[in-house]
């Protein structure tokens, strides 16, 4: 039974924004998978334009859109419009991107909604997308910072640039997570996507994308259908995770307990619902709040525990009213650390894998695990979802939806 605050929350009201539907693209391995000869606009499009035909619009109907991205050339700001053009919209949708790391997808439906809430637009696109393939290295590694700043006495000043890697075994030193514990999340992870991968449970949330594929040694260019995650491993075993080697000299950190370097787009299409209904439209689910929560830099991981925390308490809900939780597994480490301190169920937590499994294609995450919970809450016959994640540089951001 809901509280009386939770209750309040399903409250329908006209000026709800609702989610017409959300969509992605497989997510492919970086370097060598499918994504790997494309540009992110390339991964994008397709997938901005299922969004618009699932939620049975037109591409006119869309006021604004925002995309979400971490690592593209020029803030992706000029190829996102290229895409945007390109997938049929016409000029008087207008576009924008925004950058706040991992969260950034899910800080575009958040701005998106906002948007709406306040009057501004009636519907709008918000999603992400990263190639990783091709911006990912020099690009994701910051070199060209002020020498006044990375020699700053404020040592979390100078923790903003620490590799992720690092801050992954902070959290499993200070909080005595060990590797025995990561590998098995690792491979629950692993076999949780591996059932849902083949048993089609991704299927109605993935767009397939035609990629461009270029033989090294001839060039030759043709083109493949890219239809299923590529990071999914089947059959995994806790013996052999545990034989991969740590990326850090002493840690235990390894490529088969953290998130997968990793090539997406996501999309999702949001609108007041007096406006949805007005057309006939049959909304997926509701976007309710969302929180933002900062940390120490040099423990990034744990910020989920204080964006869900701060959420429960802005909208009025308990932990119990949650059916599901779409955490983003950035770590092993900082997954667990997050899970014990929560006290959540772990059933109730990527009940289909996460990135250790899926691949974090940074800027694209938020929204597609957007999708994947509002598919999840569908199946299940549940109500309310969570999408959480960890940022660099300190943050957690969550978010609540609910299905329709």
């Amino acid at each position: 039974m809901l509280v009386k605050a939770a209750r309040e929350v399903l409250r329908k009201t006209p000026q709800d924004v609702v989610v017409l539907s959300a969509v992605r693209s497989p997510i492919a391995r970086a370097f060598k998978g499918g994504f790997k000869d494309s540009y992110p606009e390339e991964i994008l499009m397709p997938v901005m334009k299922a969004a618009v035909q699932r939620a049975n619009i037109e591409p006119g109907h869309v006021n604004d859109a925002m995309i979400g991205n971490v690592l593209a050339e020029l803030g992706f700001a000029k190829t996102g419009r290229m895409a945007l053009n390109a997938a049929g919209f016409p000029n008087t949708t207008t576009f924008h991107t925004v950058n706040r790391q991992c969260s950034s997808s899910l800080q575009a439906i958040t701005h998106i909604s906002h948007s709406i809430k306040a009057g501004q637009i009636d519907v709008g696109l918000a999603g992400g997308v990263e190639s990783m393939s091709r911006n990912y290295g020099t690009r994701g590694i910051p070199v060209d910072v002020s020498p006044l700043l990375k020699e700053s006495p404020n040592r979390h000043a100078r923790d903003c640039i620490m590799p992720m890697l690092q801050t992954s075994e902070n959290v499993a030193k200070r909080y005595g997570i060990g590797r025995k514990e990561q590998d098995e999340f690792g491979v629950e992870s692993q076999r949780r996507a591996s059932e849902a991968q083949k048993n089609g449970i991704f299927d109605e949330e993935i767009v397939q994308i035609e990629a461009r594929n270029i033989n090294p040694e001839t060039k030759e260019e043709t083109r493949q259908l890219v239809k299923h995650d590529e990071g999914v491993r089947h059959g995994v075993t806790f013996e052999k995770l545990s034989t991969l080697k740590p990326v850090l000299e002493n840690g235990a950190s390894t490529a088969g307990n953290s998130s997968q370097i990793s090539d997406g787009a996501s999309a999702t299409i949001l609108a007041r619902r007096d406006w949805a209904e007005a057309r006939g439209l049959k909304p997926i689910g509701r976007f309710v709040g969302t929180q933002v929560a900062g940390c120490d830099p040099d423990e990034m991981g744990i910020g989920p525990v204080f964006a869900i925390a701060n959420l429960y308490m802005y909208l009025g809900i308990e932990q119990k009213d949650v059916d599901i939780f779409e955490l983003n597994e950035a770590f092993a480490s900082q997954t667990i650390y997050c899970i014990r301190e929560l006290c959540l169920d772990p059933a109730k937590v990527n009940p289909n894998g996460g990135a250790i499994a899926l691949g974090h294609p940074v800027g694209a995450t938020g929204a597609r695990q957007t999708a994947t919970l509002l598919a999840a809450l569908k199946r299940q016959d549940k109500e309310l979802g969570i999408v959480s994640m960890c940022a660099s540089t300190g943050m957690g951001v969550a978010t609540l939806f609910i299905r329709e």
